[in-house]
């Protein structure tokens, strides 16, 4: 955010007044102090995760934008870089670290993996979407994609914290402290909160053998 957009609130000041008065709203100074002090999360899953290390280093650096603090515990971060392929086995401990980061907290699906199950999205152990279990503020494509996609990413994501507004996000909502659901590994994965329909399902779908075709038999 440029030093024009933050200062610029529609009211306008006198040219006498300009080095002495500056006005803005509270949204403004709210969302510009926090789109440049983002912590990331220090978690890679594959591939995309040498990118996301690239892009750290010296040679692209973006501790230009305020994120070069990353964080090895979830208590600490609020943005979650999902990044690489996300198996079965792998998407519980992802719900677990998401709900253990504080609000305000963000996602990011780096990569063709995270956002749709790219070239596994067939396979039995890959799930197709990080998004089917947790929100995802911005979608990075790409297999995987390069250091200046993440940061376009990035910068995408400072828009979009640049947007929000006091009164409509979601952690000053009142059901603001519900956690996700965090799936449960069985022969499949399975959503917690699919579970009374689930139950519905099965319950009117269950056969149940008659007097005419049951092997037990009869008593006279």
């Amino acid at each position: 955010m440029s030093q024009d957009e933050l200062t610029s609130p529609g009211s306008m000041v006198p040219p006498e007044l300009r080095q002495q008065v500056t006005l803005t709203t509270l949204d403004r100074i709210y969302n510009w102090s926090r789109r440049s002090s983002v912590w990331p999360l220090m978690s890679g899953l594959a591939c995309c995760a040498i990118e996301m290390i690239c892009t750290a280093a010296s040679r692209y650096d973006f501790s230009r934008f305020g994120m070069e603090v990353m964080r090895p515990s979830p208590r600490q971060a609020d943005l979650m870089i999902v990044s690489g392929t996300v198996t079965k086995k792998m998407i519980p401990q992802i719900v677990r670290l998401y709900n253990q980061m504080a609000e305000p907290k963000y996602v990011v699906a780096m990569g063709a993996c995270a956002s749709g199950g790219g070239p596994f999205k067939e396979g039995y152990s890959v799930v197709s979407g990080v998004d089917k279990f947790i929100p995802v503020d911005v979608y990075i494509p790409g297999c995987p994609p390069t250091p200046q996609a993440l940061l376009n990413g990035l910068i995408t994501l400072q828009k979009v914290i640049d947007r929000e507004q006091i009164k409509q996000v979601r952690w000053y909502q009142k059901d603001a402290g519900a956690e996700v659901p965090i799936p449960v590994l069985g022969p499949d994965l399975m959503d917690p909160r699919r579970y009374a329909e689930i139950k519905a399902k099965t319950a009117t779908s269950t056969p149940v053998a008659s007097e005419e075709t049951s092997d037990e038999p009869k008593v006279e």
